[in-house]
């Protein structure tokens, strides 16, 4: 059996050819480097895994430019074949430049055996280029809150910026049932949704109970048969709304990365996607929702609810808040969280499930035993 190579080997030459084929016009690359880290120059660059961000800058034209590579890791939470990862990838080529406010995706294109980028065939791993977007990310904003600094007036704008614009993109709506039930089947089947999550704690058992994720993955199922017939409410999505896929340029300027899963789907999993991380960090400063994280948490759902009017949100919304629970007290996403916080974690994620319309008021009483 050949050996897959765990790195990637991105040479000079190739890349400056397939950016000429791409751009049109002579190529010279400056530097490349993993996003965030220092620039290096570009020679044999042979310490990339899959899975790294990879930041280029390039002149063609005259005119400079800049460009995120990415691949996907193998292994683990259904990213165990090349066609798994490929899917993935094609999928956000195909979505991402019809969300608003989305980073462009430029191309997709596929590595042979040699390491030459090539925009398809003879494919050995598949990546996607995709446009470098400036900003900081929105968890920065919620870490200084978690260490002490006092609730601004920005903080409340950016807020009612981001409720507002999952208003907006949950408007248009599309008539496909089956792709409604698709989806809420797949929050529990898929592999990176409640199911995949579960089976990943398992490395863990010292720390969690199987029985009581048994109970979790049962009880999310009961959610499955109770909502899925809703097909109404299938809405445009970004489908992993976090405050770490948020990036915010001078005020209340934003643009958006990584949409994932599905173009149309449930508005619940926007939502709880980008509200639980009030609820997170909160737990980690205070212990439960208080202070500035209670008014930020509070106030887009005010905001989102006066845009919209769905009240019915809170039918639906329980098994989209568990998983995001399952991915917040995850010890491989969150090592170093304290014991304490994963059990409140764990208990908002049974309380919120034996809900039968969630009460955004009563959170506190959810992660009580």
């Amino acid at each position: 059996m050949k050996e897959r190579k765990d790195v990637l080997t991105l040479k000079k030459q190739a890349l400056a050819g397939y950016f000429s084929s791409l751009f049109g016009g002579d190529v010279e690359i400056l530097f490349v480097s993993e996003l965030g880290k220092e620039r290096e120059e570009p020679q044999e660059l042979k310490a990339y895994g899959y899975g790294i961000p990879i930041l280029v800058e390039f002149r063609v034209g005259g005119q400079e430019r800049k460009v995120v590579l990415e691949t996907i890791r193998p292994g683990g939470f259904g990213h165990d074949y090349m066609s798994d990862r490929a899917a993935t990838l094609l999928w956000e080529y195909s979505t991402f430049n019809r969300l608003p406010q989305h980073v462009r995706a430029i191309d997709v294109g596929a590595f042979t055996d040699e390491d030459l980028p090539q925009s398809v065939g003879g494919a050995k791993e598949f990546f996607l280029l995709v446009e470098y977007a400036t900003g900081r990310e929105y968890r920065h904003d919620l870490e200084e809150l978690s260490k002490g600094r006092e609730l601004n007036s920005l903080d409340e704008e950016r807020c009612r910026a981001l409720a507002r614009y999952l208003a907006s993109i949950h408007s248009q709506k599309i008539k496909a049932p089956e792709l409604y039930v698709r989806r809420i089947r797949e929050l529990i089947g898929h592999s990176e949704c409640v199911m995949g999550l579960v089976d990943s704690y398992t490395s863990y058992s010292q720390l969690f109970d199987p029985g009581e994720l048994r109970e979790v993955e049962r009880n999310c199922n009961e959610w499955r048969w109770r909502i899925k017939e809703r097909a109404e409410r299938l809405c445009q999505v970004h489908g992993d709304f976090h405050p770490w896929n948020i990036l915010f340029r001078g005020e209340v300027d934003f643009s958006l990365l990584d949409r994932s899963r599905g173009e149309y789907g449930e508005a619940a999993d926007d939502i709880s996607a980008l509200s639980i991380n009030y609820l997170f960090f909160s737990l980690q400063a205070k212990g439960n929702l208080s202070g500035a994280f209670e008014r930020l948490w509070s106030l887009f759902f005010e905001v989102y609810l006066g845009e919209t009017g769905d009240q019915e949100i809170f039918e639906v919304i329980q098994p989209f808040f568990a998983w995001r629970g399952l991915v917040i007290a995850s010890p491989i996403w969150y090592p170093h969280l304290s014991e304490s916080v994963r059990r409140r974690i764990f208990n908002f994620i049974h309380g919120v499930l034996k809900e039968e319309v969630f009460d955004p008021h009563r959170v506190n009483a959810y992660f009580r035993d």
